[in-house]
């Protein structure tokens, strides 16, 4: 445990720099103590790791020192090989880049990790995007990734969601791939935010540089941001709805919000045999209508009651289409 432990220790300072006895603690989930013991163990077996005092001071290897340990299992050398992120580096430009990795990777392997990695991808393939979801193909990835690349603003004309048009100068931060489309998590005059990139009508990437935050962890801020997002978008409240079985086996259509919603709340109807109730968090009633309609007789709205009304203002319009002459 030790062990692989000071070897994440040296890896780290290997591949960051200069890193405080906080920032390996944190990283790794000890304690400032045992990071203090770890580095005097590193010292003592010949790594030339030295402390600079001071508040930006911190741990640091000695300019030039790298070891030639990877530290790679049969299984972590296999799992290597074994991604989604083909088609995300190809949009990227890196397709290339990322093949030739894996090659250089694949060669220097011994020869029990490279049979292994070769059997993972003769016999598994990650096909990411959900079924008949064509991948978005934003025109301006490539010149936000080159932003990105070089630390330099760029300037966007943006449609909202409510298909207003702004104008922005942002600092890129990071890209994300959400499921099948790319968003830019950028910095403005007062905070960061995300951008979905296909909705980037004008981009020009500006002459200005600006110094990324030492402190931004891009996973967390996704997490954080996507969390908020949710919440803003499920801001209709609540409809209880039931489900006949038929409706409960094609739910999983209205995305993963609503599936959650009848794993989470779903319990049989006392009033309907095989039935089921549903607390489903929506948008407005107007999206409710939408998705909930697709469902004819198999959904019925309970509650709350303006919008059990506008579903049957739509039942009797359609029925008034169909019986027209």
């Amino acid at each position: 445990m030790r062990a692989s432990r000071l070897l994440s220790t040296l890896l780290l300072l290997q591949t960051r720099g200069r890193l405080t006895a906080q920032q390996i603690a944190d990283e790794l989930e000890v304690s400032v103590r045992t990071v203090y013991r770890d580095i005097e163990a590193l010292s003592a077996s010949g790594v030339p790791v030295y402390a600079d005092r001071g508040p930006t001071g911190g741990f640091a290897l000695l300019d030039g020192y790298r070891t030639s340990l990877t530290g790679l299992t049969t299984d972590e050398a296999a799992a290597l090989f074994l991604n989604g992120s083909g088609a995300a580096a190809g949009d990227l430009g890196l397709g290339p880049t990322l093949e030739a990795a894996r090659l250089k990777l694949l060669a220097a392997l011994p020869a029990e990790q490279r049979s292994m990695a070769g059997r993972i991808q003769e016999r598994v393939h990650v096909d990411a995007p959900g079924w008949f979801r064509d991948p978005e193909a934003p025109p301006h990835l490539d010149a936000v990734a080159g932003a990105l690349w070089e630390q330099r603003r760029i300037w966007m004309r943006y449609r909202k969601w409510d298909r207003t048009l702004v104008e922005r100068t942002v600092d890129p931060l990071g890209l994300v791939l959400k499921g099948t489309a790319w968003y830019l998590v950028a910095r403005g005059r007062s905070r960061v935010n995300g951008y979905r990139i296909s909705r980037v009508e004008e981009l020009t990437v500006l002459d200005e540089t600006f110094e990324r935050p030492g402190d931004f962890d891009l996973r967390r801020y996704w997490l954080e941001w996507s969390d908020r997002l949710q919440q803003t978008l499920y801001s209709g409240g609540f409809a209880t709805v039931r489900l006949s079985p038929r409706a409960a086996s094609l739910w999983w259509m209205l995305g993963p919000v609503a599936e959650r919603a009848r794993r989470e709340s779903g319990a049989p109807d006392p009033e309907l045999d095989g039935w089921t109730r549903v607390v489903l968090p929506i948008e407005t009633f107007e999206h409710a209508r939408i998705d909930l309609g697709r469902f004819g007789p198999d959904v019925e709205v309970l509650d709350p009651p303006d919008l059990r009304a506008l579903m049957r203002a739509q039942v009797e319009e359609t029925l008034r289409r169909y019986l027209a002459p």
